[in-house]
């Protein structure tokens, strides 16, 4: 490929990338779930710099202490500040998910779209073991594996790419057996181009849509996985500050000290309800019905 050809094709990626995020801001849902998604990412960046106390900080004479002019949502059962503990609790989900997501992603999208293409009994084969995955409770899958292998960023980042890539195989398999038939595909075939490069330049532009909008709902999933886990000791270990922890924390204080849950709770939802609405956004904005099921 030529300079010049590169150069075309960054120009019509840039303008595809703009036209769909104004789509998407265009809608009010968008809208308000993309500025939700960029308030969380941004206070993920700098909450280490304008978070008004150490998250380590104890202070015995200030616990379950209520909200007030200095500590906005109150004080844990420890004497922490909570609101510096709250802006700093998505920093190690945001890292955990936002690497996992993509490679979730893109493991399970290249494994459909691999079967969709190849049939035959390695695709009945393989699909069969992805629906007996699939009707596990995922929570006890991953626990498997955490037990086994230990908690941690080494940990949790594999196991949570590994068990939400499964389910991408099967929307990518279905979107590749819309586009399969066609007669670029075929004409690929004719001449001779082998799986690999069909999957690469005639597959994949063609489900690529598909994939982002899946990889959105995957990472709002990955977040609850997350902080799930986190809440039952499995994902960060104290004092590090996590939203699901700070849950687990403070739920045997929610009687007489609320505050210490409000903080963790309404962060959460904020991010997960963001991301939804932007993948709604993001669908509508690429054409994608995602009522519509894979094909078994």
């Amino acid at each position: 490929m030529t300079g010049a050809a590169v150069s075309m094709a960054r120009h019509s990626t840039f303008t595809s990338v703009i036209r769909v995020a104004g789509d998407i801001v265009s809608r009010p849902s968008g809208a308000i779930g993309l500025f939700l998604v960029v308030v969380h990412l941004l206070l993920a960046i700098i909450s280490p710099y304008i978070a008004p106390f150490d998250y380590r900080d104890l202070d015995p004479l200030k616990m379950l202490q209520q909200p007030g002019p200095v500590h906005w949502l109150g004080n844990d059962h420890l004497g922490r500040d909570v609101f510096s503990r709250t802006l700093l609790g998505g920093r190690e989900a945001l890292l955990v998910t936002g690497i996992a997501t993509p490679v979730a992603v893109l493991w399970g999208g290249f494994t459909g779209i691999f079967l969709g293409l190849a049939g035959g009994r390695l695709d009945e084969i393989l699909m069969r073991i992805v629906d007996a995955f699939l009707s596990l409770p995922w929570i006890l899958k991953m626990l498997v594996l955490i037990v086994t292998f230990g908690t941690g960023v080494g940990v949790l980042i594999p196991t949570l790419a590994f068990f939400y890539g499964i389910p991408v195989i099967r929307i990518a398999r279905a979107a590749t057996h819309d586009v399969v038939a066609r007669d670029f595909v075929e004409a690929a075939r004719a001449r001779g181009h082998g799986k690999l490069s069909i999957i690469w330049h005639e597959l994949f532009p063609n489900v690529r849509d598909a994939l982002l909008v899946e990889g959105a709902m995957r990472w709002s999933w990955m977040l609850l996985a997350f902080s799930s886990l986190s809440f039952l000791g499995f994902g960060v270990s104290p004092p590090t500050p996590d939203w699901g922890l700070m849950i687990a924390d403070a739920r045997g204080f929610m009687s007489f000290a609320p505050w210490g849950v409000l903080g963790p709770v309404i962060a959460l939802s904020s991010l997960i309800i963001g991301i939804n609405l932007t993948a709604d956004a993001l669908a509508k904005a690429l054409g994608i019905d995602r009522a519509q099921k894979a094909p078994i």
